[in-house]
């Protein structure tokens, strides 16, 4: 497969009439075709990036120049766009056909994303010509750590807003044992090659072995899910399965949608949100006002709790308006019997702001940071931040 990337093509095409765009648009369509494996296995990727499919002996500076000099053609300054082209050549034999698409589908994504002038497709192709021994063996080595339960569980307390009672504990992963560093790469990771939802079982059972361990504890955990997980059946059958094993869990453990714009069908996720409160969990709705859709996800999907995104506590905390608006949503989410969070609570001013505005629980830096013991916080909560709050 070779990448072909036309830089500033879209400055290009914004300059011509709509027929000379689309003329030129179907000029490259057309070579790129005419080179590829069936006559069809070509087609645009992202803006200005193109692939195609094709056998070993295609002459990729041939191509470069021949979609060059269709660019020239319809530049006005006769400059044309300096091709850029990479082939991947994969080595088949050490790789296994679940694997080779994961890792196409992550090169590829990361190819569309890309812009910029230090931006060179034959980077992205050299390095996607290591598939077998960077991107495969990050697939490995993520899968092994998946399947062995090698990474800890961090706690990070939700709070009463007035009381400062510890509701539950959200459980963050770490994949190693400093609990301060975020594990953002490695989920993205997960998201973008497909095995998060190998990880967001595996962290769900890592979860119920550690509630078995403290049953006495009467310590309740929100457990993440990713909204790519929500409509994978092997995800829900083995979630439903372990649950079903021990029904008291129910008492001990919610759930929380993260990621919740990558939902792809809100009714299909609904089901899935039922399949768990008909159980007896609750679920909490994740990022909740970070995204123009918010109100959509909430008028379809019927959750017990949303957790409101810190940006957007941050944004109503300076808006003028902000106050306001923070106000009707809770009462809002309370007509519809929802409760609600607040996270990115790190200061003793955001805490009065969303107590102020009917928020219910919080979460924040001000009440500490992730920990592997949970009964840390308790220990250090500074208690005058709920001083004379309980009315």
């Amino acid at each position: 497969m070779t990448l072909v990337n036309l830089p500033n093509f879209q400055a290009l095409t914004d300059s011509l009439s709509p027929e000379e765009k689309q003329t030129l648009l179907n000029t490259v369509g057309t070579t790129l075709r005419a080179n590829s494996l069936d006559g069809d296995s070509a087609g645009e990727i992202g803006d200005g990036k193109f692939g195609v499919v094709h056998d070993k002996g295609l002459d990729v500076k041939a191509l470069e120049d021949k979609i060059a000099e269709a660019t020239r053609a319809f530049d006005p300054t006769g400059k044309g766009i300096n091709v850029q082209a990479g082939t991947l050549d994969i080595d088949l034999a050490n790789i296994s056909e679940d694997d080779l698409t994961k890792g196409l589908v992550y090169t590829i994504n990361h190819f569309k994303d890309q812009a910029g002038a230090k931006f060179n497709v034959k980077d992205i192709a050299s390095n996607m010509n290591n598939l077998d021994k960077e991107a495969v063996n990050s697939l490995k080595t993520f899968r092994t750590l998946v399947g062995a339960s090698d990474f800890q569980v961090a706690f990070h307390p939700i709070l009463g807003v007035r009381t400062g009672a510890v509701h539950h504990y959200e459980a963050l992963v770490r994949f190693n044992d400093n609990f301060e560093q975020s594990p953002y790469k490695y989920i993205t990771f997960a998201e973008e090659t497909g095995l998060i939802n190998e990880f967001d079982i595996a962290m769900a059972r890592k979860c119920v072995e550690w509630l078995r361990k403290h049953k006495g504890d009467k310590v309740s955990l929100a457990v993440n899910i990713s909204g790519m997980s929500v409509d994978n059946a092997q995800y829900t059958k083995d979630l439903h399965a372990l649950l079903d094993a021990d029904t008291w869990l129910r008492n001990f453990l919610l759930f929380e949608i993260t990621e919740s714009a990558r939902v792809a069908d809100l009714k299909k996720a609904n089901t899935f949100v039922q399949g768990l409160r008909s159980r007896g969990f609750h679920v909490c709705l994740d990022d909740f006002g970070a995204g123009a859709a918010s109100f959509q996800y909430l008028s379809v999907l019927e959750v017990d709790v949303v957790k409101l995104d810190g940006s957007a506590v941050k944004n109503a905390q300076s808006a003028p308006k902000g106050r306001a608006f923070l106000k009707a949503l809770t009462t809002l989410c309370k007509t519809m019997e929802v409760e609600t969070i607040a996270e990115m609570v790190d200061t003793r001013e955001t805490l009065e702001f969303v107590r102020d505005c009917g928020v219910e629980y919080v979460q924040g830096f001000l009440f500490g940071k992730p920990d592997a013991d949970p009964w840390q916080f308790i220990k250090k909560l500074d208690r005058r931040l709920f001083a004379d709050t309980k009315r």
